[in-house]
Parts: structure tokens; C-alpha cells; sequence
């Protein structure tokens, strides 16, 4: 019913590093060619858990945009724009927070868990129990089919379409409902009208899961009914209302533990990590000084690739060759650490430096990083409005 569009954002924690990028921005590059992508900058969210701190997040924002950009994010092939400068976010998050039970949010898994992690922080806040409401509504205004997450995330986006299905329920059966579909139904024509009957029977009568996916691909062919009518034959087929709101899929990505310098994930918390758009010569120290085998301290000793962190940088950038050379190296005591580093180093910095190129252009020239947002933030806001509307009108506060 909805077409295919991918949404997926990050919260601004200012310059990217390699774990985001082998996490996260490699997806979104390839992402970008295959289906309809909107990227955004989550800064809202950002105040849920920095609300006191909040003077360094707009400096953030334009890092990570900028790292975006520079990773291959290209604005000509993806949406790109700032969740806060789409006021409809808001007003969403405000509607869908008047049919939200409490219970729902207080069971979403990472509630407590978080507030465990932060247990520095005061997070007794509206706004840090209802931040999966607000991620359901950055999901649900743009009507997005996919959303980009790991498996941990999985039960955010049932809760989203959970959210959608209640929504849809109680606010979906305008009046006049069975009518209005039954009238769509003619408007099918006489052949694919019948078919489109048979197959809702087979569904309702039979539980016939694969009648229905028939049925649905039966509308998406019909290019001559209005969006109206396209809705309300959606929602006649699975005996419900009028589909208001998309129900989202969750899709997993590859999981990438990308290590940090010490062996750990990469991550700012733990002061690992080489940045996207590191200096050459920072890059280079940082490696030279990773720790490494510690039954290694001279370098007549022989030691294990498998105790070492250089190793496991080198299953991320090494070839099957220069792996061999590392093992068989290592393990014989024939090269020592710097020449093990050596091939690791020269393999971040060739896959900074397209990085760096990309960036150089938007360091030189800032108003470009801001047109292209400006650009992103009028087409989002397009959307959005495109669906508020139905929303407000759904609810009674069309005004017409």
C-alpha cells in the first residue's frame, strides 16, 4: 500500500568514527541506491538523556552531517534533515501520546536498561519515558515500510507498529466505512472486483495468509484509485478500517563489531576509537601504540595473533595473504609488532582519505552542509505535512 522508504537517524554526538562507519554509514550508502531514504538528525532525542547540556549539540550536528557527507551519504540519492526543523515530529508524538497506555512504554526493554547505564544522570522525565513514542513518530510521519536496526532494536519497531495498528483501529473507521469500500470495490472493474472479493474471503474465512499477500499485490497494481480508496480496500481486506498509519519492518543489518584500539567495540566511552576524519599522523600513532600480545615483551618472542588487538583490526582490513604473513609472522617471532601494525595503518588511512577529500569541500564552504539540509528539511517536511493531514482529519481536527 505505502511505497518502499527506508528511515533511519542518529543522535548528534559530534565527529563519527569507524565503528559508525562499519556499523551504520556503509549500510546507508548502499541503502541509498536501492530503495527511498531519508536520513535525519535526531537532536530531540539528543535532549532526553543531555537536556542539561544542551549548547553542544548544534556544534554536533553539523560534525556528524558532515561525516555523513564525507563517508558517501549523497543528498542527490537520499532525504538528509534535522528532526527538530520538522515541527510535525512533534505534533505526531503529541496526538499518538493521547491513545498510548503507559504500561506499553514502561515495558519497552531498553527503559531500565539505559536508566541503569546512566545512573549519574536524573532521567525521571516524561521526555526519556516517551523517547519511543517520539522514535515511533519520526517512523510513522514519513509512512516509512523499513527501518535500518540492529536486533536489540527490534522491539522499538513492534512497539511502532503496534502504536500504527491501534491508531489505525480506533480512528480508521470513518463513517460510512463498508460502503466506501464496497464502492472502491467496483471501481476495480468486473474480473479483478471478483478476484479481489474471492481472495478477502479466503483470507477472512480461511486465515489464507498467502490469498491476502495476493489481494494486496492485486491493489498495488491498480494505478487508477485514489488514495482514498487505495487505504480504505487495504483495510477492508484484513477487516479493520482505513490504513492511516504504515506498520514498519524492522530490517536487520549485518551486525559489525568494529574493535577499538584496546580489543573492545569501538565507542567514545571507552576512548578506542580512530575518528572518520582523523589526522594522518594521529591515525598512525594511535596504531603504533596499540597494546598487543602481552607474552610478546621482546621481540625474539614469539606470540599469539589471537591475545593481540592489531589482529583482530586486521580480520576487519586485511587480506587472506596478509593475514597468513601476520599468523605465521607472529607466531614465529619473524615480524615484530610495528611491521604487523604497518599493513593496518596504510589500510585506515586509503579508507580515510576518499573521507577526507569529501569533507575538505564542506570545511571550505559551510553554507553548503546548510543548503543541502535546508533542501532535506523542505522534502521531509513535505511528507510529514502529507500525512498530518490525514492524521487531523482522522482525529476531527481537520477544520475544514
Amino acid at each position: 500500500m505505502f511505497a518502499d522508504r527506508v528511515l533511519s537517524g542518529m543522535r548528534p554526538t559530534g565527529s563519527l568514527h569507524l565503528g559508525h562507519y562499519h556499523g551504520v554509514l556503509k549500510n546507508w550508502v548502499q541503502m541509498q541506491h536501492q530503495y527511498e531514504c531519508l536520513f535525519f538528525v535526531a537532536d530531540w532525542h539528543a535532549l532526553t538523556t543531555h537536556y542539561d547540556t544542551p549548547q553542544i549539540i548544534e556544534q554536533n550536528v553539523w560534525d556528524m552531517v558532515i561525516d555523513w557527507l564525507a563517508a558517501g551519504v549523497d543528498p542527490a540519492q537520499a532525504t538528509l534533515f534535522i528532526q527538530s526543523r520538522v515541527p510535525e515530529h512533534a505534533e505526531l508524538h503529541l496526538l499518538l501520546s493521547m491513545i498510548t497506555p503507559l504500561g506499553w512504554l514502561e515495558r519497552v526493554p531498553t527503559y531500565k536498561d539505559q536508566q541503569e547505564k546512566l545512573s549519574e544522570k536524573d532521567l525521571s522525565t516524561y521526555g526519556f519515558l516517551g523517547y519511543p513514542l517520539l522514535q515511533s513518530a519520526d517512523i510513522l510521519i514519513y509512512r516509512a515500510t523499513q527501518v535500518p536496526v540492529g536486533e536489540d532494536q527490534v522491539p522499538h519497531i513492534e512497539f511502532t507498529r503496534e502504536i500504527a495498528r491501534r491508531f489505525n483501529h480506533i480512528y480508521g473507521r470513518e463513517p460510512g466505512f463498508e460502503e466506501k469500500a464496497e464502492a472502491a470495490i467496483k471501481k476495480l472493474g468486473g474480473k479483478k472486483a471478483k478476484l479481489y472479493v474471492e481472495l478477502r474471503t479466503r483470507f477472512q474465512e480461511q486465515g489464507d495468509d498467502a490469498a491476502l499477500e495476493s489481494a494486496k499485490a492485486l491493489l498495488d497494481e491498480q494505478q487508477s484509485l485514489s488514495l482514498g480508496d487505495r487505504e480504505r480496500l487495504f483495510g477492508y481486506l484484513e477487516g479493520g478500517g482505513k490504513m492511516i498509519l504504515s506498520e514498519p519492518q524492522a530490517m536487520l543489518t549485518v551486525a559489525s563489531r568494529m574493535p577499538g584500539l584496546d580489543g573492545n567495540k569501538m565507542s567514545k566511552s571507552y576512548g578506542n576509537t580512530i575518528s572518520l576524519r582523523e589526522d594522518e599522523a594521529e591515525v598512525g600513532k594511535k596504531i603504533k601504540t596499540m597494546p598487543t600480545d602481552p607474552a610478546r615483551i621482546r621481540r625474539t618472542d614469539a606470540g599469539d595473533p589471537d591475545k593481540c588487538p592489531v589482529w583482530q583490526l586486521h580480520q576487519v582490513y586485511s587480506s587472506d595473504a596478509i593475514k597468513q604473513w601476520v599468523q605465521q609472522g607472529c607466531r614465529s617471532a619473524g615480524i615484530g609488532c610495528i611491521e604487523c601494525k604497518q599493513p593496518v595503518i596504510t589500510a585506515v588511512l586509503e579508507e580515510q582519505k576518499p573521507m577526507r577529500e569529501r569533507a575538505q569541500l564542506y570545511l571550505d564552504d559551510p553554507s553548503l552542509v546548510r543548503n543541502i539540509i535546508a533542501d532535506g528539511c523542505e522534502k521531509a517536511r513535505k511528507l510529514a505535512s502529507e500525512t498530518m493531514r490525514d492524521v487531523r482529519e482522522a482525529m476531527g481536527l481537520g477544520y475544514n
